[in-house]
């Protein structure tokens, strides 16, 4: 974190923000800014290098073709994968999870090398998951169930150096054999989960935000943000 201002990357949202998923960089700024933090989010588009100097990145969901120009862009301007070696926090979703992998396919069948920032590859499913999807988290800090709307054929499997970010409890998650949603690799995190999935998960988004600043955060008495949290996971029920 800079000696003023937090700086939330939100990566390629002219490519990767077809489901609203920049809405997780807003979340961050106003949580920051409701604890007397200065917060700013830095757009990184098709147009932009990609620094390695900002203090949190966010990329959201895309479809095959946005999938293709955002893994080009990432692979020619690295400083995503120089931050995330650093130990920055890296929040990606949806189609993020793909890009960040070794390979995914197509909806065609073709496959199409990522970035490897993530032990995972991704083929495509028979039957596209649809739905609310709930989760009970298994990443140290998180204690409260995870919940958002997952859409996506896509059926992601870890390899040794991924972790699973939380157990699916209703919905499908990475699809395939144990019933696991989201990966954890160092300091990044994805999912499968939009909503965004800050809005009904702040105690993740704080967490995010306490490894961006390096301190421990006063807790906000949001009773809004609790009922949409309640309503959100009673839908998943």
């Amino acid at each position: 974190m800079s000696e003023s201002t937090l700086r939330i990357g939100l990566v390629l949202p002219d490519v990767m923000g077809t489901y609203g998923d920049g809405g997780n960089a807003l979340i961050l700024r106003q949580r920051a800014r409701m604890r007397g933090l200065d917060a700013e989010i830095v757009e990184l588009t098709l147009d932009d290098d990609v620094p390695d100097s900002l203090d949190v990145y966010t990329l959201g969901g895309a479809e095959d073709a946005a999938q293709r120009i955002a893994t080009r862009h990432l692979a020619e301007h690295p400083g995503l994968q120089r931050a995330a070696e650093k130990g920055t926090p890296v929040l990606a979703i949806c189609a993020a999870i793909q890009v960040l992998g070794h390979w995914y396919e197509t909806s065609a069948g073709e496959r199409v090398s990522g970035i490897s920032m993530l032990d995972l590859t991704t083929s495509p499913q028979e039957v596209r998951a649809i739905g609310e999807l709930i989760t009970d988290p298994l990443l140290d800090g998180l204690t409260q169930p995870l919940s958002g709307f997952e859409n996506h054929r896509g059926g992601t499997t870890l390899g040794q150096a991924a972790k699973p970010l939380g157990r699916v409890k209703h919905g499908v998650g990475n699809g395939g054999g144990e019933p696991v949603e989201g990966v954890v690799q160092g300091s990044v995190l994805a999912t499968y989960m939009h909503g965004p999935l800050l809005a009904r998960n702040p105690e993740l988004a704080d967490y995010l935000l306490a490894k961006a600043t390096g301190t421990e955060l006063a807790p906000l008495d949001l009773p809004q943000v609790d009922r949409l949290r309640r309503e959100r996971l009673a839908a998943g029920r």
